[in-house]
């Protein structure tokens, strides 16, 4: 990577892979005036990316035909990284995959590029593991948070070899495009936001397979009460607030003792083929599925994430 690289000045991004985090990046990266190369292995990718351009342009109050104006569809992995700045990869959650595919990106990108990963869970340093310290060195990991045109996170995640100057490029990369940048201080298998999101998904299956109460209902509980706490606040703080004037100390004096008590009596479900079938009927039922559910239940998921993304803006958190 050359020292001159700067991030306000790039604008090529080579998008690898064109699921749902990809297809969001792309239009993401379209809106803020950068050049996008999309690649995926798939036939109809142009009709794929055409499809899902008024979606995500409504999403975040965009044109679609602009979006579409400033992403290309390349033909192969080469021609869509041989001149990027950028390389943001969205493949499958497969470790070998990953290493296999950031080796073939590693031989068509310039040296300048960053190699950014999507990854929800592997770690820059196992991607990394069998490729040269230059290539090595502008690998890491860049986790967003689902839809990623929407919801501000971003987690960067360096590798064990990754330069420094190629983390804080990348922070400063995804800060201009409006998103919040969390840089993690080590390499754990899942980052931060899926570890959270896996253990309350792991009570909330508990729950719902004990018949405490419904899938949708438990979504009732957690949006009429924890969902929105945490938009305001995150659970430390909100932990030092619940306290009053004796913030957390007097709160860990009070209430750590049965917390941690708490914690053991957290349900460890192993679903069966069958329980898998009660929370996804219980789920479908809530909110319909296929196509034109997806649509109607995005849009509003999206409408109210974008309401609280402008009161925290707002409030300057």
């Amino acid at each position: 990577m050359s020292p001159e690289w700067n991030p306000g000045g790039s604008n090529t991004i080579a998008v690898v892979g064109a699921g749902t985090i990809g297809l969001g990046w792309a239009a993401l990266f379209s809106a803020h005036g950068l050049e996008v190369r999309i690649t995926d292995p798939r036939d109809d990718l142009a009709s794929v990316v055409g499809d899902a351009m008024p979606l995500l342009a409504e999403s975040m109050g965009r044109d679609p035909d602009q979006l579409l104006a400033g992403i290309e569809i390349a033909d192969s992995l080469a021609d869509a990284v041989s001149d990027a700045d950028l390389v943001q990869e969205n493949g499958p959650e497969r470790l070998e995959f990953k290493q296999d595919l950031f080796a073939d990106i590693a031989r068509h990108a310039p040296p300048r590029a960053v190699l950014a990963s999507s990854s929800s869970g592997i770690v820059a340093s196992a991607i990394a593991e069998h490729l040269p310290d230059d290539v090595a060195g502008r690998l890491l990991i860049a986790h967003p948070f689902n839809p990623p045109q929407v919801v501000p996170l971003v987690e960067i995640v360096p590798g064990e070899r990754t330069e420094e100057r190629v983390t804080e490029a990348a922070t400063a990369f995804y800060t201009a495009l409006g998103k919040t940048p969390v840089r993690l201080r080590k390499e754990v298998p899942g980052f931060v936001a899926n570890r959270l999101q896996s253990a309350v998904m792991r009570e909330a299956t508990h729950l719902v397979l004990e018949g405490v109460v419904r899938a949708d209902e438990l979504d009732t509980v957690m949006k009429s009460s924890l969902g929105g706490r945490y938009a305001a606040v995150g659970p430390f703080e909100s932990f030092h607030l619940g306290g009053g004037p004796g913030g957390i100390r007097h709160m860990m004096r009070h209430l750590g003792a049965g917390m941690a008590e708490r914690w053991k009596e957290l349900g460890q479900p192993e679903p069966t083929p069958s329980d898998i079938a009660l929370v996804v009927e219980q789920t479908e039922d809530a909110y319909g599925a296929g196509p034109d559910a997806y649509r109607t239940r995005a849009r509003i998921r999206d409408r109210k994430q974008n309401a609280i993304n402008t009161i925290s803006q707002i409030e300057g958190d």
